[in-house]
């Protein structure tokens, strides 16, 4: 009978295994090596993508501030025409008042700083509300008011700060009571009280 050792050929049939296992190995190694550059490559290429519409947007942006502030400009203008207007409307609607007090009113206001909202003049006392900046702006208008020709006296019914959360700041709104030149000429024009009668003896 015959026999054959077959423990050399089962050793080399084992490390044959072995360096099959260690070449997979490696070579999912060396694959996942790859996949990941590849990937980071991807990746690096969408991020500098990503920057460059990121300058692209600010410098949209810069343009679109310059027009926003062309737009602030123009409306504090359309507000002082708004202002002025109103004011009109109102002497208009009273049918009291020449247009030099509208004048003299429009003059005295602050520009950029004050604003008029409403403007009530009945029998020679000019009642007006508003919005100012601070107080001291409220104290200049009623300075410049004080030195027009057909106002005689201003007086200061109350001020009130308000918030603008929108804006971070805080306004004054105030209102005045103003007497005009109609109101000299409605008092001297009042008949004089007549005296009461003696009594008989």
């Amino acid at each position: 009978m015959i026999r054959i050792n077959l423990l050399p050929f089962r050793a080399a049939r084992k490390r044959e295994n072995i360096r099959k296992q260690v070449t997979v190995s490696a070579l999912i190694v060396v694959f996942f090596i790859l996949l990941m550059v590849y990937f980071f490559i991807q990746i690096s290429g969408d991020l500098s993508t990503v920057k460059e519409q990121e300058n692209e947007k600010r410098q949209e942006l810069a343009t679109y501030q310059k027009t926003l502030n062309e737009i602030k400009k123009l409306e504090k203008q359309i507000k002082e025409i708004e202002t002025k207007l109103n004011v009109i409307r109102e002497l208009e609607k009273g049918k009291t008042g020449p247009v030099k007090l509208l004048d003299e009113i429009a003059e005295a206001v602050p520009r950029d700083k004050l604003w008029l909202k409403t403007l009530d003049e009945n029998q020679g006392t000019l009642r007006m509300t508003g919005t100012a900046m601070d107080n001291e702006t409220v104290a200049l208008f009623m300075d410049n008011l004080k030195n027009s020709e057909h106002i005689i006296s201003v007086e200061l019914q109350g001020v009130t700060l308000r918030d603008l959360p929108e804006y971070r700041l805080k306004v004054s709104d105030f209102g005045l009571d103003c007497k005009t030149y109609a109101h000299a000429d409605q008092k001297a024009a009042e008949p004089a009280k007549t005296a009461a009668p003696k009594k008989r003896r």
